[in-house]
């Protein structure tokens, strides 16, 4: 038998995680591993054209290879745009009184003695 190796594919939901070990031709893209452990089918949510993958939180393309003792990670389309989020979070905090109008920063709070 051909030499293998040890890989887990991962992918997880608010409600629940997949954990998968299958064991992987050291020739095997992500892609193909991915394909070759079944997660396809338990999560047809998941579109390789549109979920990003990784290997240990570091973004790699489908038709890179994985070595022993990767973990493929399979991550979800972000809900909201991180950006957007910091945007509206720092104009709700001007709006509050928590942030300067006009730099953003922390509002100056003059004592009686100046």
């Amino acid at each position: 038998m051909a030499e293998q190796i040890a890989v887990e594919v991962a992918y997880a939901l608010p409600e629940r995680q997949t954990l998968l070990s299958l064991m992987v031709s050291p020739e095997s893209t992500v892609q193909q591993i991915i394909e070759h452990s079944g997660i396809l089918h338990t999560h047809p949510d998941i579109d390789l054209t549109k979920n990003k993958v990784g290997i240990w939180s570091r973004t790699v393309r489908l038709d890179e290879r994985a070595r022993a003792g990767d973990r493929i990670e399979i991550y979800r389309p972000l809900i909201a745009d991180p950006k957007d989020m910091r945007r509206r979070r720092a104009e709700k905090a001007k709006e509050e009184g928590r942030a300067d109008k006009t730099t953003g920063g922390r509002p100056q709070h003059h004592s009686a003695d100046d």
